[in-house]
């Protein structure tokens, strides 16, 4: 008896008929063909070989890379964040839809592509960002692959080799410097930047932060938004939204020190710590002033993600545990702790090295 999704019925005229899929049209819907016999099992027997044979790739015909990117683009839409699509859709108006958009999907081949990775470097661009790019492409044409069965052309593409460059921090010293200026001109801008010195809060995460998230009885901060400029159609929008993570969404406990000054800034929960209001600033605003705090200081410039990492060097430092320091950090995984965040400077070097003795 013929079972559901076999493709076997039986005829009105008394044979069994199995279908079985040999390609795809134009359009990328399936293409199918039909053996014949006397019985289920005849039919069913046909079928097994033919059934195991891959299928003919579709062609994609006069379908053009914009339309597939647009396709693209609704189907990854609804399993992305609004920023993280706002960032696809930016990279692929201003970048791959220029060089590609008008082509031919079976036009676009991996020696166009090595093309376009070299014109970009070039231009200035760094290899991450054209990596980034690039896997967009990738992804795209995975997905047709995937959905209508067009040639995956895509899949010998070579990345751009990204170089890691080890960010420079601020020195012991350096550290303390920035400390005693802070504590002594403390404001709203002061106050976030010990958050993230102490605390390690992205600066999207401390712009979004509210006096509501702050439990002076459990002496604990939650992280529950983070705030980013993002493109949208018609320019860009400051954007209010949840973490870029579920692990980012996290609770912190805080030093004493840190929650005796907050608590002598507190305001009503609904208020942004930034602000001050319900009004909320935005990132390059918070990042500009940092710019500002470190020339008063007569410290080098950084830009303000290197508080973070400063938090998370100095945790290990002290003794952190790698999972407590990474959850602390909101990381999904502990291996980008020690690969992004975890930084040896010179003075440690020395520490270390001190430490070996000969043998007695």
């Amino acid at each position: 008896m013929s079972r559901r999704g076999e493709n076997i019925y039986k005829r009105k005229d008394g044979r069994w008929e199995g279908r079985y899929r040999t390609g795809y049209k134009a359009d990328g819907s399936a293409k199918y063909q039909s053996i014949y016999g006397h019985s289920y099992q005849e039919v069913k027997a046909k079928l097994l070989p033919l059934k195991a044979a891959p299928a003919v790739q579709a062609s994609s015909g006069w379908v053009t890379v914009h339309t597939l990117f647009t396709e693209w683009l609704d189907a990854v839409r609804l399993r992305v964040k609004p920023s993280t699509y706002a960032n696809y859709r930016m990279k692929i108006v201003r970048h791959i839809l220029p060089a590609f958009g008008a082509m031919r999907y079976e036009q676009l081949t991996a020696d166009k592509v090595h093309a376009f990775i070299r014109e970009k470097l070039d231009s200035g661009l760094s290899a991450k960002y054209v990596s980034d790019i690039v896997i967009l492409i990738k992804s795209m044409a995975k997905y047709e692959s995937r959905v209508h069965g067009y040639c995956n052309q895509m899949e010998h593409v070579v990345l751009p080799k990204v170089e890691r460059r080890e960010l420079e921090l601020f020195t012991a010293s350096e550290q303390k410097r920035l400390f005693c200026f802070l504590m002594n001109h403390l404001n709203s801008t002061s106050l976030c930047v010990l958050i993230s010195m102490y605390l390690g809060l992205r600066i999207g995460e401390v712009c979004a932060l509210r006096w509501g998230d702050i439990d002076f009885d459990k002496s604990t901060l939650t992280v529950r938004h983070t705030v980013q400029r993002i493109c949208s159609g018609q320019g860009t929008k400051l954007l209010v939204a949840s973490p870029k993570s579920k692990a980012s969404r996290r609770t912190i406990p805080i030093p004493a020190f840190l929650l005796d000054i907050l608590q002598s800034f507190r305001k009503d929960d609904d208020d942004y710590l930034l602000s001050g209001n319900t009004s909320v600033i935005e990132p390059r605003t918070l990042q500009r002033r940092f710019q500002r705090i470190l020339q008063k200081c007569g410290l080098p410039s950084r830009g303000y993600h290197v508080l973070r990492h400063i938090f998370a060097t100095n945790s290990i430092r002290l003794g952190f545990d790698i999972r407590t320091l990474s959850e602390i950090l909101g990381h999904a995984s502990v291996s980008t702790t020690l690969s992004r965040y975890v930084h040896s400077s010179m003075e440690r070097k020395y520490e270390c090295m001190a430490l070996l003795q000969p043998a007695s």
